[in-house]
Parts: C-alpha cells; structure tokens; sequence
C-alpha cells in the first residue's frame, strides 16, 4: 500500500492518479478492487474512475472511451510529473472553444492571466465534505500552518476547495448552462476555464463551521475577521475585493496563496 507521506496527485492531461487509499468506491465490487490498490487513475472530464495500480499492476475498471493501453496511459502520467511543472494547454483551448470564449478578449477584458495546471499537487488533509484537499506544495504547508495558528486563537478554518482543473472549471460552466443561465452571467460568478487561481492549486475558499458555503456573510464571521488580521503573515490574500478590477463578484471566502517574504 502506498505509505501518507507519498500521497500526491499525479496531473495530467485527460487523466490523473490518487491515492486510492484517499477515495471510496461507488460500487462493492470496486470497493472492494480499490481495497488493495495504491493508485487510483481518473477520467478528468467527469470524475469517472478508470484504472488502478497495484505494486506495478494495472487493470481496468471501465471501458475507456478510446482505444488506449492502460500501460501506455500511466507512462502519459509519470512522463508528464518528469518532463515539466506545469501542463501544456493544448486541451484548454478546446474548452473554451466549446463554450465560444474567446480567451484573449477574456484576458483583455478582465486583466486576468492564463493559469496553467501543475502536473504534480500535495495532500493538505480534507475539506469540509470530506474530500480529499489538493494544493501547491507550499500552499499545503502554510495553508495547515495558518489553519493550526488559527485554531490556537480558538477559530476554525476549514477548505471548502482547492485546487480545480481545467475542466472541471468547464464542468461548472456546463451545468449552469443546463439550468439555464447565460454565459454572460456565469462569467460575473466564475472565471473562465483557464482563468481560475483555483487551477494553480494556490487558491482555497475558506469557511467555519456552521455557515454556509461561498456566501458573502462569511464577511460577519469571527473566521474572516482573523484572516483579515493574520492571513497575509502565511502569504494569502484576499482575491477579490469589492469593485474589484476583474469585474468578479466579491468573494470574502475566496484566498490566494502568493508566497512570503
């Protein structure tokens, strides 16, 4: 079984690994698979469980949609943690094609930059659904940091995302769409696919028991209160602000990791 200490997730492009020890099977039979497996291999488009490693094994646990070796899609993932920080954003392209936006008026327009996925994201625990918290390395770090300091001063923080992909971001956009609601008016909620901090694994919406999440009273609460006196001390910041430049509807719950001096 894979040791904690090694947990990650391996990023990339249509697929990516976790721990499968992390996650819990939607069936028996795959609960059961999952039971003895180090890694869980994933379809990113739609979270659909594809493939586990076991001690150097590999087997199915669907039918791909496409013709390709299991083997040949786990070199695709260790290659990809080797050959570079970041993934390429060649598929970025086709979601915002799909969504007819153009990136670079949307850049223009909002002043926000293109943010690339990182191919390799640390554990930092659990969010508040009991999934599974992925972020930057040292975003990690000094997101556990600032949460223990925090609850020395008898606050409590607690995730409730971190990082997202491309296209989950394009996911998001989906499902609005569906319900009925115009690209136009998603865009002042959410960042186009390619736009989010979340795809860094720097950004994390923030909570405290009890309230709702990712609304604006979270700005009434005792835990936005101490991120606002002590958050930049770990190198976060608050995203966006009211009336901020990017046209993005003010967001208390919404904090970005930028490093420290």
């Amino acid at each position: 079984m894979l040791h904690p200490s090694d947990y990650c997730l391996i990023n990339g492009n249509g697929y990516d690994a976790v721990p499968a020890a992390l996650y819990r099977g939607r069936s028996n039979a795959v609960a059961r698979a999952m039971a003895g497996a180090d890694w869980l291999i994933r379809n990113k488009s739609d979270g659909r469980y594809v493939a586990l490693a076991a001690r150097g094994a590999l087997r199915y646990l669907h039918t791909l949609p496409r013709a390709e070796p299991l083997a040949t899609l786990w070199q695709d993932l260790q290659r990809s943690i080797q050959s570079s920080d970041e993934l390429p954003p060649d598929h970025l392209f086709s979601l915002l094609d799909e969504l007819g936006i153009s990136g670079d008026s949307y850049a223009s327009k909002t002043g926000l930059s293109w943010i690339l996925e990182p191919t390799l994201l640390s554990y930092a625990g659990r969010d508040r659904y009991r999934r599974p918290l992925w972020l930057e390395t040292q975003t990690a770090k000094l997101w556990l940091r600032m949460q223990h300091a925090a609850a020395k001063d008898q606050t409590a923080l607690q995730a409730i995302s971190g990082f997202r992909s491309h296209a989950y971001q394009a996911g998001i956009f989906a499902r609005k769409i569906a319900r009925g609601l115009t690209i136009q008016q998603i865009l002042t909620v959410n960042a186009a696919p390619g736009f989010s901090e979340h795809h860094s694994g720097r950004a994390l919406d923030i909570s405290t028991p009890g309230l709702a999440a990712a609304e604006e009273s979270f700005e009434h609460s005792q835990a936005f209160e101490w991120l606002t006196r002590h958050a930049a001390d770990f190198g976060f910041r608050l995203s966006y602000p009211r009336d901020n430049i990017h046209g993005i509807t003010y967001e208390p719950w919404h904090w970005y990791w930028q490093g420290t001096d």
